[in-house]
């Protein structure tokens, strides 16, 4: 609550900020001294004024000097001072007011090591600002650390740890220390010792307490800003990325920009993009970092064992492991834990509901990447998902536009090869015997009749051949009966039982046409192959969508592959923006379903 206060009223000017120093102390003293945690904000302000008030002389001096080193060092809060130059103020500040020998502003690390931020007196030689020593033993940094709440030790003689032998070493005889919480979470501590055998005053605690408030304020704010800043980063990155998206690059250059900008705001030391491929192996597509070098664009390695790899492409879901050095296994396990990696995330690329590949990101330096890692990383792979659906459907557009165009040349070549080879010789040869009639009728020959009739009857078997050409490209009863009359008439060729039940009206030229072929293709794959003792048809509208869908009760195993006949009708339906559905599964017939949308439909 004072981060948020002073950083408000701070905005406003220095005043109000530094005013708030007062208020630090009355909300913190309760935490540090002997007050009963029941008491409200209101008691703590007593408890400091009845404090207050029992001073005299001296102690109005010390408390002067208290409140105008908690006024300079919320000044530098106000102001939003860097964070180490709050650290520095308040360590020094701390340390002349309570007449400390010693002084330092600690940070408590992830794997259970402090480091010192800011030092002050002989601190400055016992532990150095920069130093990092492991937490454990007696001492009050561990104390704190344990109990969040304040300690302190009145002898030293049997300090022990890291901490406790370092100070004990430079002769400190005593030391109190006061936790820094940091949004209800414990951030570090502030420690003071002394070399007298006198232990330090009895209200300690509740002075350091001030100063703790402010530190957390610090931090909060530069905490804050740092978020800020970079979700702003990250905004960018993102929509740096998606503008390559939405121009429809290549795949590869997306790739690597997605890798890159993610190189470039996560604290990890390598990361890299990978694809599943059929064979059950995982290959590398784009890197960054250590990965550059030692897990090269185009490296395969096998999925199996404990790893991200095999996790996320089991799972489909993000992953982490926090300690590659122990259970990791299998060959991109190994691989990972040879090149030192601590720990490491990993996020799904998820491409229309398929697991597609990976983004996976780790570091060689700190034991466990931040919890939000997963959540960032799946603002990535949501573009790389979407590159790749764009990709995959521009592909798929143009192979079913080179089918429909492959389609239709065979179809003229057909309609000309059976023109030519059939009615076209039929007619030239009636053409032909009539001449000859013709011919026969003028020299008065007797056998004229029967060259007539000759000729007649080739062009009557021209005229079938040409319906039945006809046929194959729109029966006449689709065209003027509509889907239902089409549907019949194609029935009606099948010695098989079929059963039709067509509740439409009409509809529109290019649905009715698509549906019928793929009635007709159904029904002929029924015939050719089901093996079956009866087939139905079911046509209706519903919800804007024309739903076709025919059976049979044959040994199933139909494939709607390309090449087949089946798959060549979903080229057809595609460009209607509809969806074709073939279950097959063996000893239990065929279901073809269509789904035409007719709401948009001219």
């Amino acid at each position: 609550m004072l981060a948020l206060e002073l950083s408000e009223r701070g905005s406003h000017g220095d005043e109000a900020g530094v005013g708030l120093a007062v208020d630090a102390h009355e909300h913190a003293v309760a935490a540090a001294a002997d007050v009963p945690a029941s008491y409200g904000r209101g008691d703590c302000a007593r408890y400091e004024i009845g404090r207050r008030a029992s001073l005299t002389g001296a102690g109005l001096d010390g408390l002067a000097d208290e409140q105008a080193a908690l006024r300079r060092v919320a000044t530098l809060v106000a102001r939003g001072a860097p964070a180490g130059e709050v650290f520095g103020a308040v360590t020094e500040e701390v340390g002349r007011l309570l007449s400390a020998e010693s002084a330092h502003l600690i940070r408590y690390e992830p794997d259970d090591t402090a480091t010192a931020l800011a030092a002050f007196g002989l601190t400055d030689r016992i532990l150095p600002a920069g130093a990092r020593l492991q937490l454990g033993g007696r001492n009050v940094t561990t104390l704190v650390f344990e109990t969040g709440r304040s300690s302190r030790i009145d002898d030293y003689g049997d300090a022990s740890g890291p901490f406790g032998v370092a100070v004990r070493e430079r002769g400190m005889r005593s030391a109190v220390a006061t936790p820094i919480i940091v949004e209800a979470s414990l951030w570090g501590v502030i420690v003071v010792g002394c070399t007298e055998e006198q232990p330090l005053p009895a209200d300690t605690e509740a002075r350091l307490a001030s100063f703790t408030e402010l530190v957390a304020t610090a931090v909060a704010n530069a905490e804050s800003r740092a978020g800020l800043a970079r979700l702003a980063e990250e905004q960018a990155a993102l929509r740096r990325v998606a503008t390559l998206v939405a121009a429809a690059v290549i795949q590869d250059e997306v790739f690597a920009a997605v890798i890159n900008e993610i190189g470039g705001l996560f604290a990890i030391e390598y990361a890299y993009m990978g694809r599943y491929e059929a064979d059950a192996t995982l290959a590398v597509v784009a890197t960054w970092g250590r990965a550059d070098e030692r897990f090269p664009v185009g490296t395969r390695v096998a999925i199996g064992g404990s790893n991200l790899g095999t996790i996320v492409f089991e799972t489909c879901r993000s992953g982490r492991i926090d300690d590659y050095s122990d259970s990791a296994s299998g060959p991109l396990g190994q691989f990972v834990r040879g090149e030192g990696v601590r720990c490491a995330v990993a996020t799904p690329i998820m491409v229309e509901g398929r697991v597609w590949g990976l983004i996976s990101v780790g570091s060689i330096q700190t034991p466990s990447l931040p919890a939000d890692t997963e959540d960032r990383l799946g603002s990535f792979t949501e573009l790389v998902a979407t590159a790749i659906a764009n990709a995959e459907s521009r592909a798929a557009l143009a192979a079913s536009r080179a089918r429909i165009v492959a389609a239709a040349d065979e179809s003229r070549r057909r309609i000309e090869r059976d023109l030519h080879d059939g009615a076209q010789q039929r007619l030239v040869h009636a053409v032909i015997v009539l001449k000859l009639a013709l011919r026969a009728l003028s020299d008065g020959d007797a056998g004229a009749s029967a060259m007539v009739a000759e000729a007649l009857r080739h062009a009557e078997q021209a005229n079938a051949e040409l319906r039945e050409l006809a046929h194959g490209i729109l029966p006449a009863a689709l065209t003027r009966g509509g889907l239902r009359a089409g549907v019949e008439a194609l029935v009606s060729r099948v010695s098989l039982p079929v059963s039709v039940d067509v509740s439409v009206a009409r509809l529109p030229a290019g649905v009715e046409a698509t549906a019928y072929f793929v009635v007709s293709e159904a029904l002929t794959n029924v015939v050719k192959h089901a093996r079956a003792t009866g087939a139905e048809i079911i046509a209706r509208v519903e919800d804007g969508k024309l739903v076709v869908e025919v059976r049979d009760d044959g040994i199933g195993g139909a494939r709607g592959d390309r090449g087949t006949g089946l798959g060549g009708l979903d080229d057809r339906v595609s460009a209607l923006d509809g969806r074709l559905v073939v279950e097959s599964p063996l000893g239990e017939g065929t279901r073809v379903c269509a789904l035409l949308p007719v709401s948009d439909q001219d």
